[in-house]
């Protein structure tokens, strides 16, 4: 079943000359007697490049076949990273460049989705929010805890993040995956 152009929301993944994309951003233009075109952001899921494109409004979109499939996270190598299959238990390995700087959030054991198309693995799902040990921070000076004061923080991953005064060692803490700012301390 083809796509209309309204169905491009944000998120929506389809195909394109047998590539799949992920819509990230949407804008919808009314032109006059009841035509419209739609732009649209669209990031491709095989080498991770971004395109503008403009559709009009009786142009059909073919639906990515990209399927979703829990997977472990088991360790890395220098040029891999390698994954579980949770059901099978099959073990695979994926190119460490598919997550990029995304790497520094995921930790051995975490469960995550692998999305496939047509069979291989084209994108590693992390959740929106990972809890994370803190490995280090300077303690604060006493009486500097007021306001917005943030401090760099290493994490059990090896990954710096920004976190406001009164975090110390041994904290967790959750971090957004989409931009690396602190969310919240996990409560124990």
């Amino acid at each position: 079943m083809a796509l209309g152009v309204t169905d491009l929301k944000k998120g929506q993944v389809f195909q394109l000359d047998g590539v799949p994309y992920r819509v990230i951003e949407y804008a919808q233009k009314v032109m006059g007697r009841g035509g419209s075109i739609v732009n649209v952001k669209i990031k491709s899921l095989l080498d991770g490049s971004v395109l503008a494109k403009t559709f009009k409004g009786n142009e059909a979109i073919e639906p990515a076949d990209v399927t979703n499939q829990n997977v472990q996270y088991l360790y890395s190598s220098d040029a891999f990273l390698y994954f579980m299959d949770e059901e099978t238990f099959e073990q695979f390995e994926v190119n460490r460049d598919i997550l990029g700087e995304q790497f520094g959030y995921l930790k051995e054991g975490d469960r995550v989705q692998a999305q496939l198309f047509n069979g291989n693995v084209i994108n590693i799902e992390l959740p929106k929010n990972v809890p994370l040990l803190v490995t280090y921070t300077e303690d604060v000076v006493k009486g500097d805890t007021s306001g917005n004061v943030l401090k760099s923080a290493t994490l059990e991953t090896g990954i710096q993040v920004k976190v406001p005064a009164f975090i110390k060692q041994g904290d967790l803490v959750n971090i957004d995956t989409t931009n690396g700012s602190y969310r919240e301390r996990v409560k124990d």
